[in-house]
């Protein structure tokens, strides 16, 4: 299994393999690629080589290893290098090897993106990214949220559904533990964060952290290049209703899966109902992110713990500390493997 570690804590290691006792790591694909800095705090000189800031990580039917990289380590303005750019890395896992790198174009990406999460659709040959706009410039507010559909066959990128309400976040702070001693609050406002895409790759799901509702449209629709902006955004679909979410995934049954960030809980969407429920919880699942179905018949989750860091704590000290869990759960039916 591989893992990633949430690059808000400035990890050493940004991607690992769990190693077969799973209590330890080793770093994935190797040491050499979790830094574009050199151990003396220069810029390594090939940004193509090296991974900066790795949010959202899926393996596709091929066996490619996605990540992508936002490139966030270090501000326009506090001196990133111009050839330091939000890209996709596409690792080989079945010959261990670079597969490709993909750049996403300038005019698909702002200043204020957070590219978070992310499918791969290979039946359209596309990856369709999560940009919930809370980087820098941002202020927190989410408001330049977007959809950004990266085509596999040109490595060109369009940014789509800007503005729309579908990726916007409510203004409303996002809220942990409430009714305990350990409840919180943070006045950030996180536009689109979880995606995905069904297994006929018909119709792709998301929808903001801060927002009660889930959104899906049609793959053709999102990809018909003769609509305009309003045309668009006129194809997406409110889907159900839904507590604040970070991580989403979808099973062959279209059962939708959703870490609840503030309740310590996973729940999910059943086709057959539409209306959310509580799945899996439990008193250590601090904060779980990304959700993913393993080829094991699981799906798995993380306790990020974001809740905890001084930052997002009231009087400041930080209550996070290892271990860094990771869980797993039954799904009501089966998934694709690395989503």
């Amino acid at each position: 299994m591989i893992i990633g570690f949430h690059p808000f804590y400035e990890p050493e290691v940004q991607v690992a393999l769990l190693n077969a006792d799973r209590e330890s790591t080793t770093p994935y694909p190797s040491a050499a690629w979790q830094s574009c800095k050199n151990a003396d705090g220069s810029w390594k000189s090939d940004f193509n080589a090296c991974l900066d800031w790795v949010l959202g990580l899926h393996t596709d039917q091929n066996g490619v290893l996605w990540l992508l990289d936002s490139a966030k380590s270090t501000d326009k303005a506090a001196g990133r290098p111009a050839g330091l750019v939000p890209k996709l890395v596409g690792w080989n896992t079945h010959q261990n090897k670079l597969e490709r790198v993909i750049p996403i174009s300038p005019e698909a990406t702002l200043t204020e993106s957070q590219h978070n999460d992310f499918v791969v659709d290979l039946k359209h040959d596309v990856i369709v990214i999560a940009d919930e706009a809370i980087g820098e410039g941002s202020g927190g507010a989410g408001d330049k949220a977007a959809l950004v559909v990266v085509d596999l066959s040109t490595g060109g990128s369009r940014r789509l559904l800007q503005g729309h309400p579908s990726v916007m976040p409510l203004k409303e702070p996002i809220r942990w533990d409430v009714g305990r001693p350990t409840s919180g609050a943070v006045d950030l406002y996180v536009g689109v964060d979880g995606i995905a895409l069904d297994t006929k790759s018909e119709w792709l799901y998301f929808a903001p952290l801060n927002a009660y509702k889930m959104y899906r449209i049609r793959m053709s629709d999102l990809l018909d290049t003769s609509l305009t902006a309003a045309q668009l955004g006129a194809k997406v679909e409110t889907y159900a209703d839904k507590p604040f979410n970070g991580g989403l995934a979808i099973d062959r049954d279209d059962n939708l899966y959703l870490t609840e960030v503030g309740e310590r809980a996973v729940g999910v969407i059943p086709s057959s109902t539409r209306k959310y429920e509580r799945l899996v919880s439990d008193p250590d699942l601090v904060w779980p992110d990304g959700v993913t179905y393993n080829s094991d018949g699981s799906m798995y989750t993380g306790a990020a713990q974001l809740s905890l860091t001084s930052a997002l704590q009231a009087d400041g000290v930080a209550r996070n500390e290892r271990p860094y869990l990771v869980y797993r759960f039954k799904p009501l039916a089966p998934g694709t493997p690395g989503f």
